[in-house]
């Protein structure tokens, strides 16, 4: 492994963790399996609603800069942080 300057044990353990994968061992899935998969999406999607809002030309142009950086559609990004507040994951950060 690489001189790496982790930030922390967790992230050490996931950087270990993911090099410690071999591509050679994982297989694709079966086509019962992708059938499944396909399925359990669906059932999923059946639970969802969509939503229309107008917002702010910069304050949407915030949440793409936010969503890129975090690597996620700013859609995804908008839900994630709805379900964070919603759920009480998402606190308010105190100075």
């Amino acid at each position: 492994m690489p001189n790496y300057q982790f930030l922390d044990d967790e992230e050490k353990e996931l950087i270990e963790s993911y090099e410690a994968v071999v591509l050679d061992d994982i297989k694709p899935p079966t086509l019962v399996e992708q059938k499944r998969f396909k399925d359990a999406a669906k059932e999923y999607i059946k639970h969802e609603s969509k939503m229309n809002i107008r917002i702010d030309k910069q304050e949407l142009q915030q949440i793409k800069n936010r969503a890129l950086h975090d690597g996620l559609k700013y859609s995804t990004w908008v839900k994630m942080i709805l379900h964070k507040y919603l759920t009480g994951q998402l606190v308010e950060k105190v100075s």
